[in-house]
């Protein structure tokens, strides 16, 4: 195995494990301003202990989110140095812009866990808002990098030297605002979906408890009503980002759809899997002229076929595999959203069956599977270049060699990790159980300031 799949399985790995607790970090804090929001509009004791219990677990993610995000920052220069290189003079503006938003999200973290019975409602919202506003803008700038790579904008290579940098037109590059949107509305709904997953489970297990049952029915409608609406806003971030593919990243496209000859009216193929040598999906469904429709807004519109490329410039075939599961299970979750909300609001059902229940409670782990799938298809669909038609992947790794043995060495720290974050949660919240906090108003409740 070469240097070049070693080290990208190695910031894959890297990348993989981050984008979980990264991805919770930013949608776990709109979850706890929806529930202070509501005790503060409600005055309903329950929100307040949501918004409590939930601000313990994400203390603990973050915990983890940033040391993996400074391993991953370290590898960027460790594996790709000729990639930083370019980054460096050109896309250095989103790194240093994010140091200030994690300032503010640990800031006014650090407020809201040790401070909250100490200031007032209205600075409680404002402290977990700015919160969520910190995590948001890190996200977002990280992203951009990636985004940059996609739609490269605002440099000049001339002899093997990078001139003309515009430092702003790089940032708002042409994929900026779509991928952007992408990343955020994904995490604000595997979010909600996750807290979703957990009150389901739990009223699994307490349905002979009135009282701790409704607590956890409370918090399974929010999150599946805030999932189910950023599920649908990412759906429909996601018919932009195929309408940009479609113009930037055109055999992308045809990767993810398995499509070989150039067509107009072309169909949109669900399911089965590529075949390269008789250039068709296999098993799949096709549904008639929709690529035409998704791609540009227009029937007639002509999708870009595979065979225009040189074959060493096709994606990896797999990633219309990827891209199906992604779109597949969001889908499901917006219909796990519509049968959860149809059957409290409208059938007026305040107990759940156990056999919706179960659907329930994969929500959010489903929603990291859509997001994992989302983040390769993206990543690898622009192989074999790591800056769209400037710069291959090949010519950027390092060359230092003993990659195998930081592989290896990194992946036995992400498991030891793992472990450790579902040890302490579990540990924590089985010495603190909620059914101590429900009847118990803290002086943060009771609106007690100082």
């Amino acid at each position: 195995m070469d240097d070049l799949v070693i080290a990208r399985s190695l910031f894959g790995t890297t990348m993989g494990f981050h984008i979980i607790f990264a991805s919770l970090g930013v949608g776990l804090p709109l979850m706890i301003l929806f529930s202070e929001i509501l005790f503060q509009k409600t005055k309903d004791h329950d929100y307040a202990v949501m918004a409590r219990r939930w601000t313990k677990g994400q203390a603990v993610l973050l915990g983890v989110a940033i040391p993996t995000g400074t391993i991953a920052g370290v590898q960027l220069a460790l594996l790709w140095p000729g990639f930083m290189e370019v980054i460096g003079k050109v896309m250095a503006l989103p790194f240093q812009i994010e140091i200030y938003a994690f300032f503010v999200e640990a800031l006014f973290m650090s407020i809201y866990v040790y401070a909250a019975d100490r200031i007032s409602p209205k600075m409680r919202i404002v402290s977990v808002s700015l919160v969520l506003l910190g995590a948001t803008a890190s996200a977002v700038l990280i992203t951009n990098v990636h985004a940059f790579e996609g739609t490269p904008a605002g440099f000049q290579i001339a002899n093997g030297e990078i001139i003309d940098v515009d430092p702003w037109a790089a940032f708002f590059n042409a994929s900026f605002l779509t991928t952007a949107g992408h990343v955020v509305v994904s995490a604000y709904m595997t979010g909600a979906f996750m807290i979703a997953s957990i009150a389901a489970y739990k009223m699994l297990r307490n349905h002979k408890n009135e009282r701790l049952y409704t607590f956890h029915r409370k918090a399974l409608m929010l999150g599946l009503v805030i999932g189910g609406i950023f599920s649908f806003l990412t759906a429909l971030n996601g018919h932009e980002s195929a309408q940009l593919l479609h113009e930037y990243q055109p055999e992308k496209l045809a990767a993810a759809e398995g499509l070989f000859e150039t067509t107009d009216y072309a169909p949109l193929t669900v399911g089965g899997w590529t075949d390269r040598e008789s250039q068709s999906v296999k098993f799949g469904i096709e549904i008639p002229w929709a690529l035409s429709f998704l791609a540009a807004d227009a029937f007639d519109t002509k999708v870009i076929g595979l065979n225009e490329f040189p074959e060493e410039y096709w994606p990896p075939l797999f990633v219309h595999t990827l891209f199906n599961a992604m779109v597949g299970i969001g889908s499901l979750l917006i219909l796990f959203s519509i049968t959860g909300f149809v059957w409290k609001r409208v059938l007026k059902k305040d107990h759940f069956p156990k056999w919706l229940l179960w659907p329930f409670t994969i929500a959010g782990p489903l929603s990291l599977m859509a997001i994992e799938f989302g983040w390769i298809f993206a990543c690898t669909g622009r192989q074999p270049w790591v800056i769209y038609r400037i710069l291959k992947t090949e010519d950027v790794v390092t060359t230092t060699g003993q990659i195998g043995l930081l592989f290896i060495l990194f992946t036995l720290v992400y498991l030891i990790l793992g472990a450790a974050v579902l040890l302490v949660l579990r540990y924590y919240f089985k010495r603190h159980p909620v059914e101590h906090e429900l009847d118990t108003p803290s002086d943060k409740e009771k609106g007690v300031t100082v």
